[in-house]
């Protein structure tokens, strides 16, 4: 607040904030100030409204505009809930007066922008400007490396090619890692390769954080390791790396911190490092205990869903932007495949699909088997062993190496089958058992999959195999199976508009009524039946049940 009003004032525009840093004599003179009309702009946190002198002087004087920044704050199903941000809507309720609202936000998905309006009590037809969604000027990559070494092999490589060596003055590169400690290994590491680089976490010290980031900002260090509690704030234009060393718990996460690279316009590297281990520990700490309290189940499994929709889109076979645009419901900035992302550059050769949709159905049904047979007493590792025939003693002890499915996919490396399951536990057909030791479960959803009952819509993984690839000179988008035409883009505005009227009258979040993706998947089959609606992720009879008939009618009015 202190930057943005110092930049208003040298503009010329009468600005001024309030927060808890001021002394109570300088919050009182602003307070005056205020009443009598002295400034244009008031910049205040969101826990200022429980205040009740604020809230009175408020009450006294004209507010045409409240801007709501951060407003995906707002939603309990976003990535970055505030508890604070829920009595926004009440506060501009209690204003005297008509005021117009504003809401900006860089990372809300359709369902969390419907939240949104629904928490600030604004209607479904309430005017909603999506731009800017675009940055392709970002290269992103995804790559998996389970051992530290290899992580830090790719880090090291990016910070070469991006900033090439310390000293160089090329700019600066921001590593974001998923704990303290491993914060300040990376930065001690990187420092003694010579970079300028240091630490910032929330466990520092204040003095000491607001050192890192007044030194980043100015120029005066290189590279940053830091947890996700480093970036508001933060402008500087010459990042010309994100990484990534773990995956953040969302993709709005993912995006709105790799966007803090390339801010000049020019090109900017995004990486992000994931493995196999990272669904399993993910899940773990989603279910940990919150100050002595278990956490809410609906909650956990919508972070759950949230986290998978990231490692589909690190796993995917399509552009990387094309597939963040349509995740945000940002369709008129879609690049048809942006030319520099990893994905893009390896379809630059033509390579086409290297299995057709029976192949994969197929293949997809036999992982699924094998999945079956450990189904609540192995882990995912031996539902590998099993579908690619290993010799393996735990399945010897069991006897599942007499089985039909041992073996079923022997054809394909072992590598390639454990890069399918994890697609199968990122489309929700797969999950983990709770607990430190998570076990291998087949969900109805993947129970279905696998006796054909719903389509297996998965892009597989590339076998890299010459005698495999399919290749042509003319280079083909890749597909992720949810690109909507214009008529179902329609169809799912209309589908959007109906949830939200249906939130309200039940007084639940949204996402209780049906999650973006179940709406496109709607939009794109347009259901006749009950029977066939819950071929759409995430409806199942109760749901069918509940709104299923709703959902229909909207399919139907829309012909």
């Amino acid at each position: 607040m202190h930057d943005q009003v110092a930049s208003l004032q040298a503009a010329g525009v009468p600005a001024t904030f309030l927060a808890s840093t001021l002394d109570s004599d300088e919050l009182r003179q602003r307070m005056r100030d205020i009443a009598r009309g002295a400034y244009k702009l008031v910049y205040v946190a969101p826990e200022r409204l429980t205040h009740g002198g604020f809230r009175g002087l408020l009450s006294r004087i004209e507010v045409p505009l409240v801007a709501v920044d951060e407003a995906h704050c707002i939603s309990e199903w976003g990535h970055d809930f505030r508890p604070e941000y829920m009595q926004i809507g009440e506060f501009i309720r209690s204003l005297p007066g008509e005021t117009m609202v504003l809401a900006c936000t860089a990372t809300a998905t359709p369902i969390v922008r419907d939240e949104v309006l629904a928490k600030l009590h604004l209607g479904a037809k309430t005017p909603q400007i999506v731009r800017g969604f675009a940055r392709p000027n970002l290269r992103l990559r995804a790559v998996e490396a389970g051992r530290p070494a290899d992580r830090r092999a790719a880090v090291d490589e990016l910070l070469r090619q991006t900033l090439g060596r310390p000293g160089s003055d090329s700019g600066a590169a921001i590593v974001y890692a998923p704990t303290r400690k491993i914060t300040e290994q990376e930065a001690a590491r990187l420092h003694k390769l010579g970079w300028k680089c240091q630490a910032y976490h929330a466990g520092l010290r204040g003095e000491l954080r607001e050192t890192v980031q007044k030194a980043f900002s100015a120029g005066a260090l290189e590279v940053v390791v830091a947890t996700n509690a480093f970036g508001m704030g933060i402008d500087r234009a010459d990042v010309r790396a994100v990484i990534h060393w773990g995956p953040p718990g969302s993709i709005e996460a993912y995006y709105q911190e790799v966007g803090r690279a390339g801010r000049d316009g020019e090109p900017a590297w995004g990486l992000m490092i994931y493995s196999s281990q990272d669904l399993p520990l993910r899940r773990r700490l989603l279910e940990y205990d919150i100050d002595g309290r278990a956490p809410d189940p609906e909650v956990v499994e919508h972070k759950w869903g949230m986290f998978l929709e990231l490692i589909r889109w690190a796993e995917s076979g399509t552009c990387r932007h094309d597939a963040i645009l349509r995740y945000f419901g940002d369709e008129a900035e879609l690049l048809e495949g942006c030319g520099h992302c990893d994905v893009c550059e390896a379809l630059g050769d033509g390579q086409e699909s290297e299995f057709d949709d029976e192949q994969t159905t197929l293949i997809v049904r036999k992982a699924l088997s094998g999945v079956a047979r450990i189904h609540w007493t192995y882990g995912l590792t031996a539902a590998v062993k099993l579908l690619v025939g290993a010799d393996d003693p735990r399945l010897q002890r069991g006897g599942l190496d007499r089985t039909t499915t041992f073996g079923v996919l022997s054809e394909f490396p072992e590598h390639w089958v454990k890069k399918l399951l994890h697609r199968c536990v990122a489309a929700g057909w797969v999950e983990f058992s709770p607990g430190d030791r998570p076990l291998a479960v087949l969900s109805e959803t993947g129970r279905a999959v696998m006796k054909a009952e719903r389509p297996a819509r998965i892009v597989l993984p590339s076998t890299d195999l010459p005698e495999r690839r399919a290749r042509s000179r003319e280079r083909k988008p890749s597909t992720d199976g949810t690109e909507l035409d214009a008529a179902a883009q329609a169809l799912f505005e209309h589908l959007r508009a109906h949830r939200l009227e249906v939130s309200k009258v039940e007084e639940v979040p949204p996402y209780v009524v049906a999650s973006d993706r179940t709406l496109r998947e709607v939009a794109l089959l347009r259901p006749k039946s009950l029977h066939e609606l819950q071929q759409a992720h995430g409806i199942g009879p109760t749901k069918a049940q509940r709104y299923g008939e709703g959902l229909l009618d909207v399919v139907r009015e829309f012909g």
